[in-house]
């Protein structure tokens, strides 16, 4: 009998994890931008372009790859997974400051909610995956509604809903970079 995994919404809200709207990602990013140097930030989009649900973080990658942002890993190209998780993480430089990003389940109002942290992302966890924590700072993006079968949740996510999540996150953290240009200027 298949175990019912809580939410990881709920598990990670235990820290410092709080639930935003989209319209506030920005102010998110700009503390984090002002903390560190464009050169210091790696944007680790974890996912994969194999399932619905979980391909937030890939997509989310992509666009900002195509927006010309510099240390993105994890794009639909060449996804953050389970298979390349270790690999990937292993190529980020010490000093920078990870920005992990991924989609996850959650309570049943939670869909189109972004859970921020100043703390380590746990990927996989709702799916009962056992994947190091990883991240200076998070975000985890509610996609759909946590259930007895995540994988098939994920499976069965609006498409509409992570291309519209992925694009938020996208827009957020270009305004935040430009700011901070802006600001520099």
């Amino acid at each position: 009998m298949a175990v019912y995994k809580r939410e990881l919404v709920r598990q990670q809200t235990r820290g410092m994890r709080r639930g935003i709207p989209g319209d506030q990602l920005a102010l998110f990013f700009k503390k984090i931008i002002q903390r560190h140097t464009p050169d210091e930030i790696t944007f680790l989009c974890i996912g994969t372009d194999r399932s619905t649900g979980d391909a937030l973080g890939p997509m989310t990658g992509t666009l900002l790859e195509e927006r010309g942002m510099p240390h993105v890993i994890g794009t639909l190209a060449s996804p953050c997974d389970a298979d390349t998780f270790a690999q990937k993480l292993a190529s980020i430089p010490a000093h920078h400051a990870v920005i992990a990003i991924d989609a996850c389940l959650g309570p049943k109002n939670a869909a189109g909610t972004y859970y921020v942290s100043e703390d380590a992302l746990l990927p996989a966890e709702a799916v009962g995956g056992s994947l190091p924590p990883v991240g200076k700072y998070s975000v985890a993006a509610v996609v759909n509604v946590n259930g007895p079968r995540p994988y098939s949740i994920l499976q069965m996510t609006s498409l509409y809903l992570v291309m519209e999540m992925s694009r938020v996150l996208a827009d957020a953290i270009c305004e935040a970079w430009n700011s901070r240009e802006a600001f520099h200027s």
